[in-house]
């Protein structure tokens, strides 16, 4: 017994020794997530949105400048990404089915995945908003070098009135008051 209690105390020394370790490297320049985050956002609120253009699933282009004097929201995404597929049926019956419209335009972009991946998933879960593809990450590339979900809210001037990276419920609400505010309010 007093071997395993002893065993058990020098254990807990070396993990204290250990958590110390990790706490100073994290003071001593070693970025924290938050940090990590944001130094992966290329972007920020009131730039202009880069323009990209990728491949819907039913084969047509989605081209973001074609889109100005539209409130346009894009969401990377990916099938393999959980808080992704939590924030998807959000996506479907908050924003698309609400939003939809003539002054209204969405797009899912699954990031570096291929369609025979991707199709046959969205289709299962019965998502009807556009999603498209970016096999190679370059239209992501020009907003975020890493961490998925994205969304960005963009103006029909083209300028980003929204990014999160991440799924909470929190931010999602303060996404859609945004939309609401670019859309005039009356939505």
């Amino acid at each position: 017994m007093f071997r395993s209690l002893r065993t058990t105390l020098i254990l807990a020394a070396v993990c204290g020794v250990l958590l110390a370790a990790a706490c100073a490297k994290t003071k001593s320049g070693h970025k924290d997530p938050e940090a990590e985050v944001a130094a992966s956002t290329l972007t920020k609120v009131g730039d202009m949105a880069p323009d990209f253009t990728v491949t819907q699933l039913d084969g047509e282009a989605f081209t973001l400048s074609a889109l100005r004097g539209k409130v346009v929201l894009v969401n990377w995404w990916a099938t393999w990404c959980p808080p992704c597929v939590e924030e998807m049926p959000f996506l479907q019956s908050l924003v698309w089915d609400r939003f939809k419209g003539a002054d209204f335009a969405m797009v899912a972009v699954s990031r570096a995945e291929k369609p025979e991946v991707v199709k046959p998933w969205i289709e299962k879960k019965g998502f009807t908003f556009p999603v498209a593809i970016d096999p190679d990450r370059s239209s992501y590339g020009k907003y975020a070098s890493a961490y998925i979900p994205r969304s960005y809210v963009i103006g029909p001037d083209g300028l980003i009135l929204f990014q999160s990276q991440g799924y909470e419920q929190p931010e999602f609400a303060a996404m859609i008051d945004v939309i609401v505010t670019a859309l005039g309010g009356g939505v």
